[in-house]
């Protein structure tokens, strides 16, 4: 178990691989993005995007399905996060596309109201097939500090 204290400030990890698919983009699309250039090819054709493009907010939820498969390999003593940072949709994303994650731990500190838990920053970045970036954010995770173990066991009431 990953606590707090085993958090290195520097500290990078590559992780992921996650299958972009026409009918995951669409089905995302229509039920939570549903603008034009998600659904149909010739509507995405008279935009920037030039061809059918994943949702934002997609790209954000196949990036968490990578990260926590990867927390289930690498277990942490996660508290969850009160947020992201900085959300940038740096490129679009494409059905066909591959995506991988790099997460950098940028910062940490014990909470000063809650000292059981530590709060960290990281940047995490989202490449696709080609090595191109198509989304950054930071994020802000808690996480439990490592309990405190006792030495010895309390004397027994009566004992010398």
């Amino acid at each position: 178990m990953q606590y707090f204290e085993d958090i290195e400030v520097g500290r990078t990890a590559s992780f992921g691989h996650y299958a972009v698919t026409r009918e995951e983009v669409m089905d995302f699309a229509t039920k939570y993005d549903p603008q034009p250039f998600h659904l149909s090819d010739e509507a995405a054709a008279a935009t920037h995007f030039g061809r059918l493009s994943a949702s934002g907010w997609h790209t954000c939820a196949m990036t968490m399905a990578m990260l926590v498969a990867h927390l289930k390999e690498n277990r942490q003593a996660g508290l969850g996060s009160p947020g992201i940072d900085e959300l940038k949709w740096v490129k679009p994303v494409y059905p066909g596309d591959t995506l991988r994650c790099e997460n950098e731990v940028l910062e940490k500190r014990v909470s000063a109201s809650r000292p059981e838990m530590g709060i960290f920053k990281s940047r995490m970045r989202v490449f696709n097939q080609d090595d191109v970036v198509v989304m950054t954010f930071v994020s802000n995770g808690l996480v439990q500090t490592r309990p405190k173990t006792r030495l010895h066991s309390p004397p027994k009431p009566g004992a010398p």
